[in-house]
């Protein structure tokens, strides 16, 4: 029987990505946990993929290492270990320990050549090893008994593989590098020798490094771009090709302090373990741990799998068993009669997962292929319509499948289950069918748990909360233009890859709803505002909005002249012609030739021409402030003016945007294609693309706009007294903070102190400090506290809020808006003190904008319903920042603005009324 394979994994390489790929976590404490807590799920899924075999985790040791001899350069250009992975790098090397793997970190040598080392030992001694990495460096140690296995993207490079993937085999990728070098590790190369040159010469002569500088003239002749001019920079960067050809070399001969025999995995430490997972609040595995269930080694290598469940309904064609480790079930439901038992056991059950499969991942084009359903983990069912490949089998017809399932989707008695639910709901909605609550959105339910964490789709959900890595849409169709659409994909593929969609939900469903019920009031936020809030959007988006194609087309040209015009003066100012774009280019006039003073610097030490810098450098040279009207015209045209027309849905007439409710770490909706929320309103140019935003003949467009929201939740929230009665009284609260401040009576006060006041409202609640508020009012950084101090002196409240506010986050690591959202802040207690401050002004910002992003779903959800009885003859049609848009009968318009404005009023109850300003016109603009 042939021995498992050794497998050897690349720790350093899986640490850098699962800190830089993988959703940033901390403890209560603020203290960084997602690497390692991405690792050990990697290292997991290893143990179950190989339970049989040896196994090390290697890791680079601190320090130098022959390389730096060789080449003093050697990854010079690499900034600072972060603070945030250094710190994760002990508890993982403990964790792994606890968890009885081998961990090697030898001196002097890199985790590359220790794995190098092993895997030739392995060659020599007949046996078979994989080497689980990221690193494309490896494939150089690939052969006949070694292969390269990448558990993040779920792909595994035997020697054909290596050759797929690069043109090239192993024995050639050393080469490779040492011609086009490795800006990751600062390996030269030949300078002018990348990717496409470097491929040309060793498939145009064999025998790698050698034989090409064997027979430079050859190169001449072969058919790549430049080859002609490339044997003299070959001959002149001789010795350094030779330098990185040694740099990018594997060693496979280090001494090393184990050999393969002592690469047996151990019995988990299970006390050291538990200490570890308390240490670092890593309550599901703690869980699992206390509760005997499997930590990765024990059961693998002594368990049997848990059988999989029988199924109603189960037939010549289910899948072969899939899924969380082989224990899944797959059904295909192709006949009348496994179709009728699905029915019925969805019928009997209180809740039910689904996923639809469509043509398209536009809502308003997509076409349904396929149903996957679940009712437990563990087996799932897929329902093909519409396949329709050469030799597709014969499926259910479309509509009558849908009808059948309408009444499952309509039931008010059932929960549906899915993941993004809203584009679901949209597409059956084209259907003719719509889908009731209760709803349950395992997105949502992430994203409520954790606004802060980077991403919510199910792939990154299932490796972050169940450990598994999902199959990626593209290993079913194929990538780019050769891609596949759904309904192309053979039953083979489509079947375990739909299956795996509402399985993996279904199991997120029950992984993350405890949670959201155990932490504060989240599930009223789920449950109240973000839930009811899907259908609400999807109805909103499916309206759309009208578009004015030729007003936007007619702005485009004047934005093209202006755009033109700002290029020629800028030639002007800089005495030559340049690439406006390039800030390399920029960078020389602005700094070499016209020494202008250096603000900042790039990472690489580059004088910075980010738009920061360029604002405060326009405030005293003409250049930057060209350069930066230039860029802002030229974004507007291609964004907006050029972009929008050709988003007009052929069918419907109008733009339909998509809204996404898992994205701002606020609670604020977002938006794509297109993004109404950054549409600038304080330009001429920008109120021109809110002018194209129109309705139909016979109706009007009314904007109603919650005023000054964040400021009257400031003063709910610090109950200050003085803010409290100017709102109260119905003043001016820019004036009123001007009058106090400036110490004039309201009536005196000018319009550059209410100005200056204005910046001091709205700063202050985004934390914004004196040398901030310099910066924006341009006075002295003493002139700019003298305000803040008399600010604060004026509204103590507040500055005993800001106070509280940012004790109470350091102790809990978040903070909460007035309906109990979380905002967790991640850094609140960071050891530097840039982004302790940062997160710190986030604490005293985010329960304000949280605050107001849940007071306008409020106002969608009860705006929507109260459209849904058919009073007025109007669609809500747009929402932006605190702003509500609608389209809305001629007729009716006066008596509607009143109506929705109260409505409005009414979404929050605060010690501060709020106030809607409602107004209409032909276009969006107008409306303001």
């Amino acid at each position: 029987m042939a021995r498992a394979p050794i497998v050897l994994v690349d720790g350093s390489s899986y640490l850098y990505r699962a800190f830089h790929a993988l959703p940033a976590l901390t403890t209560s404490q603020g203290r960084p946990t997602g690497a390692v807590k991405g690792v050990l799920n990697m290292l997991k899924r290893l143990i179950k993929d190989y339970p049989e075999s040896p196994m090390a985790v290697v890791f680079d040791a601190p320090g130098k290492t022959f390389r730096d001899e060789l080449y003093s350069e050697y990854k010079a250009q690499r900034p600072p270990m972060p603070d945030d992975l250094k710190s994760q790098i002990a508890p993982l090397h403990q964790c792994v320990k606890a968890l009885g793997l081998p961990l090697l970190c030898i001196d002097g040598v890199e985790a590359d050549d220790v794995i190098g080392t092993l895997a030739h030992h392995a060659t020599e001694a007949g046996r078979d090893a994989v080497i689980s990495t990221g690193d494309k460096d490896m494939a150089q140690l690939v052969n006949e008994r070694v292969t390269l296995v990448n558990t993040m993207k779920g792909e595994a490079l035997d020697a054909a593989g290596v050759e797929g993937k690069f043109g090239l085999p192993p024995a050639l990728i050393v080469d490779y590098l040492a011609l086009m070098g490795d800006s990751s590790d600062n390996i030269p190369g030949v300078p002018g020798v990348g990717e496409k040159t470097a491929l040309g010469l060793l498939q145009g002569i064999s025998g790698g490094l050698d034989a090409i500088y064997a027979d430079l003239e050859r190169v001449t002749t072969l058919g790549f771009r430049g080859a002609k001019s490339l044997p003299k920079k070959l001959e002149a960067h001789r010795e350094q090709a030779y330098l990185s050809y040694e740099l990018a070399t594997i060693k496979t001969d280090c001494e090393l302090p184990a050999g393969l025999d002592d690469l047996d995995i151990a019995h988990p430490d299970r006390e050291a373990l538990v200490e570890l997972y308390h240490e670092l609040e890593f309550k599901r595995e703690l869980a699992e741990l206390l509760q005997g269930k499997d930590q990765g080694v024990d059961d693998v290598k002594g368990g049997t799998p848990a059988p999989a469940s029988a199924a109603d309904g189960e037939n010549e064609n289910a899948g072969e068993p899939s899924g969380a480790s082989g224990r899944r079930k797959d059904v295909t439901i192709t006949t009348q009669k496994e179709l009728d038992a699905w029915l019925a056991r969805l019928q009997k059950a209180e809740r039910f997962c689904f996923d639809l499969e469509t043509t398209s991942l536009n809502y308003m084009e997509a076409e349904i292929v396929g149903v996957g359903m679940a009712l437990e983990a563990g087996e799932a069912a897929y329902i093909p319509l519409a396949h329709d490949y050469l030799d597709a089998p014969d499926q259910l017809d479309r509509c009558a499948v849908l009808e059948a399932l309408t009444p499952l989707w309509q039931s008010a008695d059932k929960t549906k289950i899915g993941q993004n639910l809203k584009y679901d709901i949209s597409v059956l909605a084209s259907y003719g069918i719509d889908v009731a609550p209760p709803l349950a959105d395992t997105m949502l339910a992430s994203y409520v748990l954790n606004s802060t964490a980077t991403r919510h789709d199910m792939d990154s959900l299932a490796l972050k909360y169940l450990g598994e890595t999902t199959t990626s849409f593209q290993e079913v169709a194929g990538k780019g233009a050769k891609q596949l659409t759904f309904n192309q994909v053979a039953l083979e593929q489509a079947v375990p890859y739909a299956c795996e969609d509402v399985d993996i939900t279904l199991r997120l469903f029950d992984e993350l709803m405890p949670r959201v019920k155990e932490e504060g009031r989240l599930a009223q936020v789920l449950e109240t505002l973000e839930l009811p809030l899907i259908s609400v959007l999807s109805r909103m988006e499916r309206a759309g909005v009208a578009l004015d194609a030729e007003r936007l087309h007619s702005q485009s040209g004047e934005l093209e002249t202006r755009i033109h015009e700002l290029e020629q003066r800028a030639f002007e100012l800089a005495e030559r012609e340049f690439n406006l774009s390039s800030p390399k280019q920029l960078g020389e006039i602005l700094f070499d030739e016209q020494k202008l003073p250096v603000l900042k610097k790039t990472p690489k030490g580059a004088p910075s021409t980010a738009e920061a810098v360029l604002e405060e450098l326009a405030l005293d040279y003409p250049l930057p402030k060209v350069i930066i009207e230039h860029r802002g015209l030229s974004k507007l045209k291609s964004t907006y003016t050029d972009k929008l027309p050709r988003l007009v849905n052929p069918a419907t007439g109008r733009v339909h945007t998509s809204y996404h409710q898992a994205v701002t770490a606020t609670g604020r909706l977002s938006s794509s294609a297109p993004n109404l929320q950054n549409i600038p309103i304080r330009t001429e140019e920008g109120r021109k693309i809110r002018q194209a935003f129109t309705a139909r003949p016979g109706y009007r467009v009314v904007a109603a706009d919650y005023s000054q929201i964040e400021l009257r939740i400031m003063a709910h929230l610090s109950e200050d007294k003085g803010l409290l009665a100017a709102f109260a009284e119905g003043q001016d609260i820019h004036a009123a903070t001007a009058a106090e401040v400036f110490g004039t009576p309201v009536d005196k006060v000018t319009a550059d102190q209410r100005r200056s006041a204005k910046a001091i409202n709205f700063g202050l609640i985004y934390g914004m400090s004196a040398w901030g508020l310099s910066r924006q009012l341009h006075i002295e950084r003493s002139q700019a506290q003298t305000y803040i101090d008399r600010y604060f002196d004026r509204y103590p409240g507040v500055g005993r809020y800001m106070e509280r506010i940012r004790t109470q986050a350091a102790e809990d690591g978040f903070v909460e808006t007035v309906a109990g959202r979380r905002l967790y802040l991640p850094e609140i207690n960071a050891q530097n003190r840039n982004r302790r401050q940062a997160a710190e002004r986030t604490a005293i910002n985010a329960p304000m904008q949280g605050t107001a992003a849940d007071i306008i779903k409020r106002a969608m959800i009860d705006v929507d319903a109260w459209l849904q009885q058919g009073e007025f003859d109007a669609l809500m049609v747009m929402q932006v920042h605190d702003e509500l848009v609608f389209e809305v009968a001629e007729d009716q318009v006066d008596a509607f603005k009143e109506d929705v404005a109260k409505r409005m009023q009414n979404a929050a109850s605060l010690n501060v009324a709020l106030t809607v300003e409602a107004e209409s016109g032909t276009h969006w603009d107008e409306a303001h």
